[in-house]
């Protein structure tokens, strides 16, 4: 792992967030962790994300049209959506816009090291 990878979580439910970056920091990763789309936007640091994961379902802007504005802005990270509300559609129109994947909440701690792993270590 580069010491400079950075992963961003943007989760509105704080208690999810803190689990989410407690979880990722396990896996020996970076994090820098936002309570909204609107908040990790104003950052600062959306150059030096590495891998984003967002909350799908927010308060304020959602995590599609966070995607969706960073894709606008020029940023491509790879994405991970978490989501307590899955549904075939979400998933296909996220993976066409090139999330690398959209997984259901609670999280399967597997499933985030190996889509982390997908994201960010070079074969």
């Amino acid at each position: 792992m580069c010491s400079a990878q950075v992963v961003s979580i943007v989760d509105d439910d704080e208690a999810a967030r803190l689990a989410m970056g407690s979880l990722v920091r396990s896996f020996g990763r970076h994090t820098h962790l936002y309570a909204s789309a609107e908040e990790f936007l104003q950052s600062g640091h959306l150059a030096s994300t590495s891998c984003l994961i967002s909350d799908v379902m927010m308060s304020g802007m959602s995590g599609v049209e966070l995607h969706d504005r960073i894709l606008a802005l020029g940023y491509a990270p790879p994405t991970i959506f978490i989501t307590a509300f899955p549904s075939a559609n979400l998933k296909a129109k996220a993976l066409t816009n090139g999330v690398l994947a959209v997984l259901d909440k609670p999280v399967d701690p597997d499933a985030i090291a190996h889509w982390l792993s997908v994201a960010l270590d070079v074969p």
